[in-house]
């Protein structure tokens, strides 16, 4: 269901911090017009963390009402209380979204039963498809490869999930178990260093805020890897790998990804809500090499 290139949507702010709703409705147009597959407002990339749940539901909606029907809008429902994320999922439900995006709950760290209770509690509450979103490295907490396998026999809905873990024996275990419980289970990596490793051992492709910065590019590689193209994919996946190396020099995700796309031309201001902070001067410098080096354009 939930396979290729998805996009986690940085949220562009004015220089008051308030929404940029014009900028907003700007990058939903690029990213769709792009040939992403699906866009997930409210991620971690979008500072989920710091959006009231009013503005979670505004952005959604506004990419909701953006988007044309082609492209799945799967928002993050990410929330340290079970029964929280349940009360924003089903606002979500009546925008008319195809989905959500569960990360573990943060702050206090859970055992398996802990984090089985809540991704179980969610599921038998909420109708929508739902894909876990793994990312240990923010939250504190790993869903292990078991747990996984336990969700994906009990429950229809939990369809996919997103995984930010530097582990290609994760990975593996992951994809290889899962699928051996259900073959439409989606698996997709949150790191474009990952992309094409994953796919040649049978992911469904990446959710990646890189997509933000080359959209075509990466679309064209997961598409070269399904048509079998695999010289083809392997150039691109070269050039997307010299890319990331945005990441070495980020302050945070959010940060770099809005100040590349203002260096690209794109209508949207390097501003992040405190206490993220906007990528200093000296950085921009390195950023322009990256990306004339890389012979990145927007929308490349």
């Amino acid at each position: 269901m939930f396979n290729g290139i998805i996009v986690p949507m940085i949220t562009p702010f004015n220089n008051d911090y308030s929404i940029d709703v014009d900028a907003l409705k700007w990058l939903t147009k690029y990213l769709s017009s792009s040939g992403v597959h699906g866009l997930f407002p409210v991620s971690t990339t979008g500072e989920f963390p710091h959006l009231s749940f009013g503005e979670k539901i505004r952005v959604t909606r506004i990419v909701v009402e953006t988007a044309p029907s082609s492209i799945h809008v799967i928002p993050g429902a990410s929330e340290n209380s079970s029964i929280h994320v349940v009360e924003l999922a089903k606002k979500y439900a009546d925008l008319g979204v195809d989905g959500i995006v569960v990360t573990t709950p943060y702050y206090f760290k859970y055992g398996d039963e802990g984090l089985y209770k809540h991704f179980s509690y969610i599921a038998d509450r909420v109708d929508i498809p739902i894909i876990l979103y793994n990312i240990p490295a923010l939250t504190g907490n790993n869903i292990s490869v078991d747990i996984v396998v336990k969700l994906v026999e009990e429950y229809s809905n939990i369809v996919g999930i997103k995984v930010t873990y530097d582990s290609m024996t994760y990975l593996r275990r992951l994809i290889l178990d899962s699928k051996s419980v259900r073959k439409d289970f989606n698996v997709l990596v949150g790191s474009v260093d990952l992309l094409l490793p994953s796919l040649a051992i049978g992911g469904n492709g990446g959710v990646l805020a890189l997509a933000h910065i080359a959209p075509r590019t990466c679309v064209e590689l997961y598409e070269s890897w399904v048509n079998r193209e695999y010289t083809r994919a392997i150039k691109l996946y070269q050039k997307l790998v010299r890319l990331a190396r945005l990441y070495d020099i980020a302050s945070s995700i959010p940060s770099i990804i809005k100040s590349t796309l203002s260096i690209l031309g794109a209508p949207i201001k390097p501003v992040t809500r405190p206490p993220l902070t906007p990528e200093p001067e000296e950085k921009l410098k390195t950023i322009k090499t990256i990306i004339d080096e890389v012979k990145i354009e927007l929308g490349g």
